[in-house]
């Protein structure tokens, strides 16, 4: 199968080349398609490897620490009745712009093989802002059965702010409104923390590079300057902010949220059981220096330690369902990526929380190694009951390339889409620096490239991957 997949895509690598050619523009477009930098050979990094171990699967262990009821309770009393995701979409006041308004550069990194079916932009105003950065897609194909939540198609879209001064690390997400594909409305909510018993919060300061929904929470990697390994949100504790400034919490007169109009402060969090997620590097950094740092924050490699996980989604088709998270070294490293999973309660009174027992101990039911690094999505996904798990794993583009490579590995090898005549031209992926979303609803894998919001069906890489 996969050497049929070879000489397919060679044949039309080959009447591509020859079509170039009639009209001069070969060389012009082989440069624009695939960079020198993107040209490099893509190490094939081989079927998964199984840490099977009671001292490895320990390591990955959480603790769970819920936000006091009377603390959620307080701070309700004193902001206002909370509102659910319906509220949000009703007072969306952006729009995102549809693939022909896109600019060149915007679409620059979309995936070349398989291509992607869907593709949105922002307003301008949070396409232009460079010191914010899109990082994590979920969609409301998580949250339930139909796909909908409140009879709404929903993507969320976890952003980190990049830049300098007080609001840097900062995250906010995008609730936008899926109904009509050629429409997308969408509004911004702040993520915060309640303090101080719920008479306050803070903003939350950490990269929201992966990010989860499952029934009505929203889980969120929290990576970078913070000792927590994930947040959880309750989609029906949306807090309404009364004042307009870039304060961000109790201000004089009421209640600000970095001037955004929503804000969603967490109910729980997960710490790892043991060591400490502070200082851990992300995968965002590439080069000796970083990786350097990455190993001596975690105590050797992103494949031990304590679980600080830079990618997460939903497997909705375990039973039961369960949370899939990775954790990798910056490109180039040579490292490797860790990756594992957690069961979600079967307890109706914990909807959308992790199996933890009664000490409140998160317990990892299986784990992997992968011998590649700079892993920014993941995803896992059973074809059906007698097949394996494939992992796919979005790896980010080099410093000076467009396309990252999407990996799909499982416990018997590994395959990669390719984009040209050879087993070089791997990099066919968006630039790899977003998450993963399955909307098993439709059959559509989620994701970002740069600052684009994108789909392509997973049938469609089924077939790339031969």
């Amino acid at each position: 199968m996969k050497q049929r997949g070879r000489h397919r895509r060679r044949r039309r690598g080959r009447a591509l080349r020859a079509a170039l050619a009639g009209t001069g523009l070969a060389l012009t477009a082989a440069a624009t398609l695939i960079s020198t930098s993107q040209a490099e050979v893509t190490v094939d990094p081989g079927a998964l490897k199984p840490l099977t171990s009671r001292a490895a699967l320990d390591r990955l262990s959480l603790r769970e620490q819920p936000v006091p009821a009377g603390s959620l309770d307080r701070l309700a009393a004193r902001m206002g009745r909370p509102v659910g995701v319906d509220a949000v979409l009703g007072g969306a006041d952006r729009t995102l712009r549809a693939r022909g308004a896109c600019t060149a550069e915007e679409t620059r990194a979309l995936p070349v093989e398989p291509a992607a079916t869907r593709a949105y932009c922002w307003a301008p105003a949070d396409a232009t802002d460079g010191a914010w950065q899109p990082e994590s897609v979920t969609t409301s194909g998580d949250s339930g059965t139909d796909g909908r939540w409140g009879g709404h198609r929903v993507i969320v879209s976890g952003w980190t702010h990049r830049g300098t001064g007080a609001d840097r690390d900062l995250a906010r997400v995008a609730f936008v409104n899926a109904d009509d594909p050629a429409r997308l409305t969408y509004s911004w909510a702040l993520l915060a923390v309640p303090v101080d018993g719920g008479r306050d919060y803070r903003g939350l300061t950490a990269h929201v590079s992966g990010m989860a929904w499952y029934r009505d929470k929203l889980l969120v990697t929290a990576s970078g300057g913070t000792r927590d390994a994930l947040y959880v949100y309750d989609l029906n504790r949306i807090q309404r902010a009364t004042v307009a400034s870039d304060a961000v919490g109790r201000v004089p007169g009421g209640w600000s949220a970095h001037g955004y109009r929503w804000v969603l402060p967490a109910v729980a969090t997960y710490r790892p059981a043991a060591g400490s997620c502070a200082g851990i590097g992300t995968a965002d950094a590439t080069g000796p220096a970083a990786a350097q740092r990455s190993a001596h924050a975690s105590g050797g490699s992103a494949a031990s330690g304590p679980p600080c996980p830079n990618g997460l989604s939903l497997d909705s088709g375990s039973a039961p369902a369960s949370l899939v998270l990775s954790q990798t070294a910056p490109r180039g490293s040579g490292g490797h990526t860790r990756l594992w999973r957690y069961s979600f309660s079967t307890d109706p009174a914990r909807s959308g929380l992790l199996a933890a027992d009664a000490t409140g101990t998160v317990a990892a039911t299986e784990a992997y190694e992968s011998r590649t690094d700079g892993v920014r999505g993941v995803l896992a996904h059973r074809t059906g009951p007698a097949g394996p798990t494939d992992w796919y794993l979005g790896r980010a583009a080099g410093p000076h390339g467009d396309h990252g490579t999407l990996w799909r590995q499982n416990a018997h090898g590994a395959a990669a889409t390719e984009c040209g005549a050879s087993e070089d031209t791997r990099h066919c992926w968006g630039d790899g620096i977003g998450s993963l979303a399955y909307w098993r609803q439709t059959g559509e894998v989620w994701s970002l490239s740069g600052r684009t919001l994108f789909a392509v069906p997973l049938p469609a890489v089924e077939r790339e991957l031969g």
